[in-house]
């Protein structure tokens, strides 16, 4: 009978386990599992310099969102953002594809304009920036192009 006591007391505690480390790494992952509250929006940017789905979105520094999926559309890079329902777009605003830190992982960075007009879920951001081409600037120096 105790055998069986200690052998019930490490099962429970071995799937205790698991669960906390599934939690933890949803959460250290920064994965959502159930969908999350939000909206989708849109951005269509002419080279979308490696961004990837899942890179961070953000506005003044702060990260408000992922980028959900990059995918070719007319020749352009058309990239769907998932935002937070309780934040919302002015029309006027600039999406740019920015650079963090040597590595080069890249996000996407939006800045807010002044409009009083928001954009809807499932709209469009117009104003986009492509990253800069690092080594396109390094050719055009090297050959005297600048």
């Amino acid at each position: 009978m105790k055998k069986f006591d200690l052998e019930l007391a490490v099962g429970v505690f071995m799937i205790l386990g698991i669960v906390c480390l599934g939690y933890l790494s949803i959460k250290l992952g920064k994965m959502e599992v159930l969908g999350g509250e939000g909206y989708e929006i849109q951005a269509v940017f002419s080279n979308s310099g490696g961004l990837k789905a899942g890179s961070s979105v953000v506005i003044a520094g702060v990260e408000v969102g992922r980028v959900k999926e990059v995918a070719l559309e007319d020749y352009r890079a058309r990239v769907v953002l998932h935002l937070p329902s309780h934040l919302k777009i002015q029309e006027d605003a600039i999406a740019s594809v920015k650079t963090k830190g040597l590595i080069g992982e890249k996000y996407l960075e939006i800045t807010p304009g002044g409009a009083d007009k928001i954009i809807p879920p499932e709209g469009r951001i117009r104003d986009t920036q492509s990253p800069v081409d690092l080594e396109e600037l390094i050719s055009s120096y090297v050959f005297g192009k600048l």
